[in-house]
């Protein structure tokens, strides 16, 4: 059994450069947040026909489950372990709202990569479980790492390039997320979808594309330096191109509703009385407000007043995904 954490992108990826093996066509920073999480077990057995999946006690399609299941079983054929002849049974469940914007794929994947690796009798280092887990989520790359991490899109042709790694440790810079839920559903458009719908029709999507690099190095800068004020001003930034490019996909990827909205009137309103504090926004209506530690509980009291909202919850910055037994 294994747990993994979600992740929030800082600096964000939206689009594919190879779809096949799921390698993103831009590369992301992210932060791993410690109360968002995902558990996941993996038992192979014997005599079982198929993969089962089952979520939160509900069975659920396995197409790309069992995609990451037949990578980790192709590891153990070549080193001649039982599991590569197996099916198996994956149960998980998270503990915040899935597929609502709040990378539960992310964290899903990595469990699952972690959790799947040791039921195997594999020994994986944080790379090639990086890489498996991107063959589920591209997102899921990032939350085998702990703190701060960066996927990198790579260019090589098989994608062995395309993995993240760990940028900073949690407790090197210790920062605070809080985050608003503003619906619990699942959001109305799948990521890779737009993805897709958004590289296809956007006129902004080669910008998206061009500009990328820059916002990274800026992005390792700030972390570098603990440049809190430019470091939420530039996930603010990225942000809202990110959401300008879904925008003017046709048709509009509109994931926004007007809690989210308000949500980030209400950020932008305790900058305005000195609390520092930047919304960040995925593919999703939840609003993640960043900020230092010793004003959580202020900007929490200001998401959770904000209508529409029906949580908002502290988050500090999480650890590396890891087994649990």
């Amino acid at each position: 059994m294994a747990r993994a954490h979600s992740n929030i992108a800082l600096v964000k990826y939206w689009g594919k450069r190879d779809a096949a093996l799921n390698t993103p066509a831009v590369g992301s920073i992210s932060v791993t947040l410690d109360a968002l999480y995902t558990d996941t077990r993996v038992t192979f057995l014997s005599g079982l026909v198929a993969d089962e999946f089952w979520l939160a006690g509900c069975r659920n399609p396995v197409t790309r489950i069992s995609h990451v299941l037949d990578l980790v079983r192709g590891h153990a054929a070549s080193m001649g372990l039982p599991a590569a002849g197996l099916n198996a049974i994956v149960t998980s469940t998270n503990n915040f709202p899935t597929g609502a914007g709040l990378a539960s794929s992310a964290s899903g994947f990595a469990a699952l990569a972690v959790a799947a690796a040791g039921a195997a009798g594999l020994a994986l280092n944080g790379r090639e479980l990086s890489i498996l887990a991107r063959h589920g989520s591209g997102s899921a790359a990032r939350s085998i790492f702990g703190g701060f991490a960066e996927m990198h899109a790579g260019t090589a042709v098989d994608g062995s390039d395309a993995y993240a790694e760990e940028l900073l440790d949690r407790g090197a810079w210790p920062l605070a997320v809080v985050v608003a839920i503003t619906e619990h559903g699942e959001k109305s458009i799948n990521s890779t979808v737009g993805m897709n719908e958004s590289k296809a029709t956007s006129p902004f999507y080669g910008a998206w594309l061009d500009s990328a690099d820059d916002d990274l190095a800026d992005m390792r800068a700030a972390i570098r330096d603990r440049d809190f004020a430019r470091l939420g001003e530039l996930s603010e930034y990225n942000c809202l191109k990110l959401h300008s490019l879904m925008l003017t996909t046709r048709p509009a990827l509109i994931y926004w509703n007007a809690a989210t909205v308000a949500a980030m009137h209400a950020v932008q309103a305790l900058r305005a009385r000195g609390v520092p504090a930047y919304f960040t926004i995925d593919a999703g209506p939840q609003v993640k407000v960043l900020c230092l530690p010793g004003d959580a509980a202020t900007v929490q009291r200001a998401m959770a007043l904000v209508p529409g909202v029906h949580e908002a919850r502290i988050s500090g910055l999480g650890p590396a995904a890891h087994r649990l037994e």
